[in-house]
């Protein structure tokens, strides 16, 4: 049998293909591109974070998942991909969370956090008998002055976002996000923001118990996630502001194929 000329290089997380690649780590991409979709957008005063989990039975209790993840006071993930793999790397942050505290006197800044945890993802892309980690996470905070969001991936890269998406839904949020995203919007602005690319790219099916919302400001200081009944008001408000659009395009959508 003949060998494809990938196969010899995607055996092991040290070798380089011919072209540069690390076959392993683009597998572990692809872990993350098949998880739930979780979103963040940046306020003028704070970040938003948006995960809708995704739930395989009606037997499964919604609340024994969860996608988001406080770090410290000022601090919270949000994750795509592995579930266990992500809290091992929170577990990891909030340990370093806590060595700055007690090290400095001071919160960790949420850059340096976001870099630790990529220095430690990078780190098992570069020796042999571990694998990448098969997760990508959404780091948001607060700083002294301005509100954070980041996004890491398996490979350890980091960049800076005013608003992004991970897992299965990235490219139709980062669509309505290209389009609706203003840098003046407050936090009740972009969770409706996030609110609206969710129920655009499901059509409309929308349900508070699978849900969930983190939120951080610049007032408080304090990341916390949305209770049920506050997220349920969030689904009545983008029902109601978007149902009559939904319904439009999809009628539009049917009356083309049917010209087809």
């Amino acid at each position: 049998m003949q060998m494809t000329p990938q196969m010899g290089y995607d055996r092991a997380i040290t070798v380089f293909s011919p072209d540069g690649r690390l076959f392993q780590v683009e597998y572990a991409r692809e872990a993350v591109k098949r998880g739930t979709t979780a979103a963040g957008v940046k306020a003028k005063n704070g970040v938003v974070l948006l995960v809708d989990k995704r739930i395989t039975s009606r037997l499964i209790e919604a609340e024994s998942i969860e996608k988001i993840f406080q770090i410290d006071d000022h601090i919270g993930v949000a994750t795509s991909g592995l579930v266990a793999d992500a809290r091992a790397l929170v577990d990891r942050a909030r340990v370093e969370a806590q060595i700055n505290m007690v090290s400095y006197d001071e919160p960790i800044g949420v850059e340096v956090i976001a870099k630790k945890i990529c220095d430690h993802k990078q780190t098992y892309t570069q020796y042999g008998g571990v694998r990448p980690y098969g997760t990508a996470l959404l780091i948001a905070g607060v700083d002294d002055s301005r509100p954070r969001l980041f996004e890491s991936d398996p490979s350890g890269a980091l960049l800076e976002y005013k608003a992004t998406a991970i897992g299965a839904g990235r490219n139709a949020f980062m669509e309505i996000f290209e389009a609706d995203y203003q840098e003046d919007m407050d936090i009740d602005a972009a969770i409706m923001l996030g609110m609206k690319a969710l129920y655009k790219s499901t059509e409309g099916k929308v349900d508070a118990a699978t849900l969930e919302l983190g939120v951080v400001t610049l007032d408080d200081r304090q990341f916390r996630k949305l209770s049920e009944e506050e997220v349920a008001g969030f689904v009545s408000r983008v029902r109601d502001e978007l149902k009559d659009e939904v319904k439009e395009e999809n009628e539009n959508s049917e009356s083309e194929e049917s010209e087809e």
